[in-house]
């Protein structure tokens, strides 16, 4: 199974993204389904009933609307799956992933 990380020049240092959702959000049922289809592991954070999770997505984004997707401090915020796909094909196009 592949998966996607950022390339880091650390040996064996690895950084997946943090998908930051809310339950019953469809925008955020797309970018898991997404992420899903690349293969690209991920750690997601409700942050529905999570006051710290909130704070820290509010504090990466600027806003309060999900989902935002936090991979080693390139922030995408409030997007569809259309935004995704061109946020992960700059990611590869920049040289900072590897799918």
């Amino acid at each position: 199974m592949k998966t996607a990380c950022i390339v880091s020049t650390e040996p064996k240092i690895l950084s997946w993204p943090i998908l930051y959702t809310k339950i019953g959000c469809p925008w955020c049922a797309e970018a898991r389904a997404a992420l899903d289809r690349h293969e690209i592991r991920y750690q997601e954070r409700s942050v529905t009933a999570d006051a710290a999770a909130f704070a820290d997505m509010q504090r990466l984004s600027g806003q309060t609307k999900v989902p935002v997707l936090d991979w080693s401090g390139e922030i995408l915020a409030d997007f569809g799956a259309v935004e995704l796909e061109s946020f992960l094909a700059a990611m590869v196009y920049s040289g900072k992933v590897r799918l």
